[in-house]
């Protein structure tokens, strides 16, 4: 009691006389005036004041409320039925306080409340407390002290979290990541104690505290070893065999490295740590218990170039942003960006690296869900299998609890949508994410992520990737050959790969020889075949293919009979048959999926072997009749459009009456003398390329 605080009040009885409240939220939901227990009321009354406790003097609102009561079936009267049950907790609180008074423990804040409880007055913030001036022990070296302080804090946990309201404590985040918290700091004490002997002060919690879960291994693992330093050896063998029983028969698997390294030191009675110096753990204020993460894949070591990407990678992270989205076409190197920078900057990074394959485009089956990634990335942050939630909400809210206090980079590599990667992204906290995918995850972009998207390397960049694969000698040896090499790969990085992978198995081919095998392939993608399909560029593409509804799939088969450098809409809109406006969602799905690029306002590109798997399909899908009408569309839409060209070019003249365009053709709107030389220069060359490509038999049937 403060006596230094209104003096007047404090000399009054009634002020003397009013008895302590405790609350009590590790275990089951309790609270005490003075000696007396109160009678908390029905289930649903408990899980208010249980949630109100688990928040720990943090607003709870509305929502949350009756999501928590209710799930997704909360009835009309779902607010009037927890402003009810807020009344009664509140006078059963304080039973002296006057009608519609706010009262001193349960305050309204926003649409919600919240319980003005402290470090005296909850066992939760009790249990932090200690625990954080065991840390802070540890930090000046006062191991006794760390593990005195630890065994204070772990006493208060007397059970799961809200013990008595299963199954909403069982599956709740914020009741979840209580129970994890009390599996963390046992393993801190052990980890200590076991350093300093003194497992004996901790041991009585930490089995305790172990009981509740047997599939927990980083935990089990410490009792294994604190039973053994403290003199029991046989039944610290015996709690291994009866975890690894538990493991075979609820999990189909056997204990993990840090289990079983736990019962091999054991029988080579190398369970303890002898120290009297009281020093602190080799890896800092980071517990044995819970290694950081470190699941990025090797580096590739023949990454080279991509300085302006990884400059505005480290750039973007400087900068305070928290997630980059990294889109391109398929194989041009997008992983290998994301992976090489993650591992320059994994330094950075003390809390680990997560990675995760979402197989947003995989041949194997449909992309990971968010709730699949969601226990992988939790399973990575070391929480027990027995404590991941079913629910994909109750995941993330863990998985961000977790990660909120950590600097953990999180990389999720090959992403199929924004809806896909929502989930899985940190919240507040230094922690940082790094996405890939094909498909521009215009979605990040509106959530405040830095989208880049990776261009073709240069042409130097790609000759010192050749380099750096088949080696530099040979390069130098025969420079054109080598640019043939690039120019036929069309300087995709996959392509380049897939070419390197051959040069090295037959040394003693020439790289011309190889130029020549590749040119004598083209137009097809026959020169890029791999044994492994990830590194096939057919099959690359094909993934993507595959993922485009059916007009996007024709349109980008139509396009394959275009043979110019880039397409305006209104030539697409010919070749494909349709109006503009009908062809504007097909062209956004193949920009989305990286299988087009828009080079300027209304005009589209294709790469070369993108050109040449689009022939490919065509010839495989549409019979030669559709292939030469749209031809036929296409040669009219230049021929309308060159007609239209007369109004602005005085030398221009045409002979005979001018016919009308084919249903299905639109020609273009020309405006202006400036805009009808441009489009004379662009169609004559178009025309020019259709002419080359043309021939004898020509699959195109061009007139």
């Amino acid at each position: 009691m403060n006596h230094t605080s209104r003096p007047l009040k404090e000399t009054k009885p009634a002020a003397r006389s009013r008895p302590r409240l405790r609350f009590s939220i590790l275990g089951p939901v309790r609270v005490w005036r003075g000696d007396d227990e109160l009678d908390l009321g029905p289930r649903q009354q408990r899980l208010i004041l249980a949630i109100l406790l688990v928040r720990a003097g943090q607003p709870v609102d509305m929502a949350e409320f009756i999501e928590l009561l209710w799930a997704d079936d909360p009835p009309l009267s779902a607010v009037n039925v927890v402003h009810r049950y807020v009344g009664v907790l509140r006078r059963l609180l304080e039973p002296e306080l006057p009608s519609r008074s706010n009262g001193r423990w349960l305050l309204k804040q926003g649409s919600g409340y919240r319980l003005d409880v402290d470090a005296d007055s909850l066992d939760l913030l009790t249990a932090r407390r200690w625990a954080r001036e065991a840390e802070r022990q540890a930090d000046t070296m006062d191991a006794r002290g760390a593990v005195d302080s630890y065994r204070q804090s772990l006493d208060l946990w007397k059970g799961w979290c809200g013990t008595g309201l299963e199954s909403v404590s069982r599956m709740h985040p914020a009741f979840v990541f209580v129970d994890q918290e009390a599996s963390t700091l046992a393993c801190k004490a052990a980890d200590i104690a076991l350093r300093c002997t003194r497992s004996e002060i901790v041991l009585p919690a930490l089995r305790r505290i172990a009981a509740r879960d047997p599939l927990d291994e980083a935990l089990q693992a410490r009792v294994v070893l604190c039973l053994a330093a403290s003199g029991k050896q046989a039944e610290a063998l015996k709690l291994y065999g009866t975890v690894r029983r538990h493991l075979q028969s609820d999990l189909g698997v056997e204990p993990g490295p840090e289990l079983a390294a736990a019962q091999r030191n054991v029988l080579e009675h190398q369970f303890a740590e002898v120290s009297d110096r009281n020093e602190r753990p080799d890896n800092g204020d980071r517990p044995a218990h819970t290694p950081s993460p470190a699941q990025l894949p090797p580096d590739l070591h023949a990454f080279c170039g991509r300085s302006v990407e990884l400059s505005l990678l480290d750039n973007l992270m400087s900068g305070g942003v928290r997630v980059a989205a990294i889109d391109g076409m398929p194989g041009v190197g997008k992983s290998a960006l994301a992976v090489h920078w993650a591992h320059q900057a994994a330094k950075q990074f003390p809390d680990g690296q997560l990675y995760l394959n979402l197989r947003g485009f995989d041949p194997q089956g449909p992309p990971t869900t968010p709730a699949e990634a969601l226990h992988k990335l939790l399973t990575g942050l070391n929480v027990p299998l027995s404590q991941i939630p079913t629910e994909l909400d109750d995941r993330a809210g863990i998985y961000r609890s977790l990660l909120a206090n950590r600097k953990v980079l999180v990389v999720l590599d090959n992403a199929h949508s924004t809806e896909q990667v929502g989930p899985l992204l940190p919240g507040a906290g230094p922690s940082v994410a790094i996405v890939t995918g094909r498909n521009r995850l215009t979605g990040l972009d509106v959530q405040g992520a830095q989208m880049l998207t990776v261009e073709l390397p240069s042409l130097e960049d790609t000759r010192e990737n050749l380099r750096v694969r088949i080696g530099t000698a040979r390069v130098e040896a025969e420079p054109a050959a080598a640019d043939a090499i690039i120019d036929c790969c069309a300087r995709l990085p996959l392509a380049v790969a897939v070419v390197a992978a051959r040069a090295r198995e037959k040394p003693h081919f020439t790289l011309a020889s190889i130029a020549a095998e590749l040119r004598a392939t083209q137009p097809t993608l026959d020169a890029f075949v791999s044994n492994d399909a990830q590194s096939d560029v057919r099959a690359v593409f094909s993934w993507s293919y595959q993922s485009l509804n059916a007009a996007a799939a024709r349109l980008l088969r139509l396009l394959s009979l275009h043979h110019g450098t880039e397409i305006s809409i209104p030539a697409a809109a010919s070749l494909a048959g349709l109006s503009a406006r009908q062809l504007r969602e097909p062209l956004q799905e193949l920009t989305r999926a990286r299988l087009l690029s828009e080079s300027r306002p209304g005009y589209y590109v294709m790469h070369d072997l993108v050109h040449a798997f689009a022939t490919e399909q065509a010839d495989a899908v549409d019979s030669s009749a559709d292939q030469r009408s749209a031809v036929v569309r296409l040669v009219m839409h230049y021929q309308h459009t060159t007609y239209a060209l007369e109004r602005w070019l005085p030398s221009a003249s045409t002979t005979g009456q001018v016919p009308e365009p084919h249903d299905g053709v639109t020609p273009e709107v020309i405006d202006g003398s400036e805009a009808a030389i441009q489009a004379l220069a662009r169609i004559s060359a178009a025309v020019a390329n259709q002419i080359r490509q043309a021939g004898p038999g020509d699959r195109d049937g061009s007139p």
